[in-house]
């Protein structure tokens, strides 16, 4: 019932930047709150920032000062600035959100994943 696209990822040299996105659509109420995971190889899956619908933002210790995660509420869309990336950040980055549908469910839903990859 609610579908994500994501967009923005790629290769990135150790320094750079890069911005993500992603677009959520469906039969949405209302979306809580808006995330950014991301899984490297053999790693667990880890919160990277999250942010809610008023504007409280969350973010993992190892990305604070060098991402910013955004929302336009009236695009449905999340986005993940990151700046002054680091071999460390190379991972698959997920979109997720918690939304109320316009039937009363709540649901988690999770995008398809980009690549993220940072080396010279």
């Amino acid at each position: 019932q609610v579908q994500l696209v994501e967009s923005g990822g790629g290769l990135v040299q150790p320094g750079g930047s890069l911005r993500l996105s992603c677009a959520a659509s469906g039969s949405i109420f209302e979306i809580n709150v808006m995330g950014w995971y991301r899984q490297a190889p053999g790693k667990q899956r880890e919160l990277v920032a999250a942010v809610r619908s008023g504007g409280e933002t969350k973010y993992a210790d190892s990305v604070k000062g060098r991402f910013t995660i955004a929302r336009d509420n009236a695009k449905n869309t999340v986005y993940l600035q990151m700046n002054s990336l680091k071999p460390e950040d190379t991972a698959v980055y997920y979109c997720n959100v918690r939304v109320e549908t316009t039937n009363l469910l709540i649901l988690n839903s999770w995008g398809q994943g980009t690549q993220v990859t940072v080396s010279s």
